[in-house]
């Protein structure tokens, strides 16, 4: 249940102002991304199962009008290893790319990724989300919130 109300506490200070951007092509930092990246199953997608299945159904649900009230949209990975990946930053980024977290037209996309056997996390936001919130503010959120869940 603390994961979940971290989470909730996440969402509670995210407040997206969005901004169109052009369509490009994806580049992404592994050339086989396409071909390595899991498939989101929804907006939580709890591969390595660290929630229960209660927990599952709620932050599901939560996520889902999130995103009909805000148009913002957030997802949630968990996963055993990023590997072939080196690093998780080059892993989330891929992964939102690939999955397409946020609309195309207003880049406000916020993608949170925890690797549990690595004990790593990482938030990845488009660029429509990055205007309003810090890659200072994410750092301390993972630090003072996230991490010591873990």
């Amino acid at each position: 249940m603390k994961k979940v109300l971290f989470i909730f506490v996440l969402f509670l200070l995210i407040g997206c102002h969005t901004q169109s951007r052009e369509q490009k092509a994806i580049e992404y930092k592994n050339g086989n991304a396409e071909s390595i990246l899991p498939k989101p199953i929804g907006l939580l997608n709890d591969f390595s199962y660290a929630f229960t299945p209660e927990q599952r159904n709620n932050l599901e649900d939560f996520l889902q009008e999130y995103e009909q009230k805000t148009t913002n949209q957030i997802a949630v990975v968990t996963i055993g290893s990023i590997v072939p990946y080196q690093n998780i930053e080059d892993f989330s980024t891929d992964l939102g790319n690939f999955w397409g977290v946020g609309m195309t037209e207003k880049d406000n996309g916020l993608l949170i990724v925890m690797s549990m056997n690595d004990r790593n996390v990482n938030i990845s936001t488009g660029t429509g989300t990055a205007k309003v919130i810090s890659d200072e503010f994410l750092k301390k959120t993972i630090d003072n919130l996230m991490i010591p869940k873990f």
